[in-house]
């Protein structure tokens, strides 16, 4: 991958000797020049020397050989030209001094990456104009002020976007907050912790409805509310896709698989999930039927609404072997697993199990993107029991949602930009088509921020070209440190590029001095260099220009810093406890009522 044939001169080692001497020429230039200033302006003052050279050096002369007289008003004079002259070096000195502790070990390579013409298009001015051909009053989303120009830069609303961000490096702060509260209209994002959310969610209130999904207490959340999953699944293409979800959200890092029992406990899932649907039973009773392979209610169920051959594959399953229909029973069980927990099952069905008796307010993805100002924050742990699979579920429901009333609209795309922000992408929301729909969601309006700790992880859940599909689709793309993936990191570095570093050699020969030129090749950031990145530090690609530097902008220093203090002392579980009881929030009624 090409690099860029950027020329520098090689820099002269500066020593202390070297450093002493430049001060001590700026000191005597300083003493001459306040002594000649002093003389010149006395002389005027006190009527003498009409004569007095421009020199500053023959007036000095002068007045040791006694041709030129030292005015009476040239000792007060000296004594403020110093004054002056002192405190404007002393300003100089803490602005270097300032200076110099902003500035972190690889900043010096920021001068090889991308110029001010290069980003002319993300700048605020660049982005301010895509924004308004799109309707849109915000710019887009910030990502940081790059080091060499000091200019902000964000990515653009109809664009795609992708972070590589190791563990503790500030993601949440530097990247989903700041993005969270620039978005236009509606939000979707994920997470498996609680900061963003406790970040956020009042501004957000402010703007539109707020909805947590958090079945895993991730946030102490109480289900006010509930969502059906079924009523994502309307014909047998959607049900397929929602039982990829649950697959691919149970498959664990480094398990084996088998293509026969993974594929038909797939299949039957599916099958069961359809059929539920069409039943209009609750998703806790397909669980119920995948532990009686000869309850026949799915398969009658399924060919009553015409899907005969999926009614005869249901019916095959039970006429298995006893070991093969242990196998396949027993993979789509582990796939729905989730679904005995019981805190989870709270979220996604209703409360005594009739519809009618749950007073709770059902979440509808097509209302929530029709209204275009609300926020779903969905939240979940990794690990066994995790809600990932609900989670993924939620989130594609809600964004396909989006991408219908996109077609419906105006350009085939959303009037105002819905936000899509995937925290902990391979976690907590495993999206396997996710890569293929990429760029399809951006020229819909909906652009998306996928998030993720390595590289790694992302090979995990989409595998290794499904990552570099996703990687390439993405218009942005932010690394902020924090990994050591050897492979990822060198291929990182081959992409900022490389830059020619011009060097000179002195020889002598015979008494006669030579100088000869050489240039050198090096990489701009090497492996190491962009492992130790330092914090608040990010490398930034962007669709036709070259990588830069930035730094970015914590969300406790942005514009948006009080609204986000606020939210965070109302709703951090240690600083809204030692809140005083007026200030907290009011508790909402957790009582939920069921009708006979």
């Amino acid at each position: 991958m090409g690099g860029q044939a950027n020329r520098r001169t090689e820099p002269g080692r500066t020593n202390t000797s070297t450093i002493a001497l430049l001060v001590l020429l700026l000191v005597l230039f300083a003493v001459v020049g306040v002594l000649w200033a002093a003389i010149a302006l006395g002389s005027q003052l006190s009527g003498v020397n009409p004569d007095l050279p421009a020199d500053p050096f023959e007036v000095l002369n002068g007045l040791r050989k006694g041709t030129v007289v030292w005015p009476a008003a040239a000792i007060w004079l000296a004594i403020v030209f110093a004054v002056v002259v002192l405190a404007i070096g002393g300003m100089f000195a803490w602005a270097a001094v300032r200076s110099s502790k902003k500035r972190t070990r690889v900043d010096g390579a920021a001068r090889y990456l991308a110029g001010s013409r290069d980003l002319t298009r993300v700048t605020r001015k660049g982005a301010e104009a895509s924004a308004k051909r799109l309707g849109v009053a915000s710019p887009g989303v910030p990502i940081g002020v790059t080091v060499q120009s000091g200019q902000m830069i964000y990515s653009l609303w109809e664009w795609m976007m992708i972070g590589i961000a190791g563990p503790r490096v500030g993601k949440s702060t530097a990247l989903v907050i700041p993005a969270i509260m620039a978005a236009p209209g509606a939000v979707v994002t994920t997470s498996n912790k609680r900061d963003v959310l406790d970040a956020t969610r009042d501004p957000r209130a402010t703007v539109g409805e707020v909805w947590v999904f958090d079945p895993q207490g991730v946030a102490l959340e109480e289900p006010t509310w509930w969502w059906n999953p079924l009523s994502y699944v309307v014909d047998d293409t959607r049900a397929a896709k929602l039982a990829q979800h649950f697959a691919s959200g149970t498959r664990s890092a480094g398990s084996t698989t088998d293509n026969y029992f993974d594929s038909e406990g797939q299949n039957l899932f599916a099958d069961m999930l359809l059929a539920a649907a069409l039943g209009e039973k609750s998703i806790l009773q397909v669980y119920t039927w995948l532990t009686d392979p000869l309850d026949l209610e799915p398969s009658t169920t399924l060919r009553q609404h015409g899907y005969e051959l999926l009614s005869q594959r249901l019916r095959g399953y039970a006429t298995l072997t006893e070991k093969q229909r242990d196998g396949v029973y027993g993979t789509a069980r582990q796939m729905a697993a989730c679904l005995t927990n019981s805190g989870i099952s709270k979220w996604v069905s209703p409360i005594g199990g009739s519809v009618v008796g749950d007073r709770r307010p059902q979440f509808d993805p097509d209302a929530f993107v029709r209204a275009g100002t609300g926020t779903l924050y969905s939240l979940s742990k990794e690990g066994q029991g995790s809600a990932g699979p609900l989670v993924t579920a939620l989130t594609a429901a809600t964004i396909e949602a989006a991408e219908e009333l996109a077609t419906r609209q105006r350009g085939g795309r959303l009037s105002v930009p819905l936000l899509g922000i995937l925290d902990e992408a391979a976690n907590v929301c495993r999206w396997r088509n996710l890569p293929d729909l990429y760029s399809h969601f951006g020229s819909r309006g909906i652009p998306i921020m996928s998030l993720f700790q390595s590289w790694s992880q992302g090979v995990e859940v989409f595998g290794r070209e499904g990552m570099r599909k996703l990687w390439s689709a993405s218009n942005t793309k932010v690394y902020l440190g924090g990994v050591s993936e050897a492979e990822f990191l060198r291929e990182l570095s081959e992409l900022i590029g490389d830059y020619d570093m011009e060097t000179a050699s002195v020889s002598y020969n015979k008494g006669v001095r030579s100088t000869s030129h050489q240039l050198r090749r090096d990489r701009i950031l090497d492996a190491s260099q962009l492992a130790a990145l330092p914090e608040w530090r990010a490398i930034v690609f962007t669709s036709g220009s070259p990588a830069t530097m930035v730094e970015t902008l914590p969300a406790f220093r942005g514009e948006y810093k009080d609204a986000i203090a606020a939210s965070i002392a109302a709703h951090d579980p240690e600083l809204a406890a030692s809140a005083p009881i007026a200030s907290r929030p009011p508790v909402a009624d957790e009582t939920v009522e069921v009708e006979a």
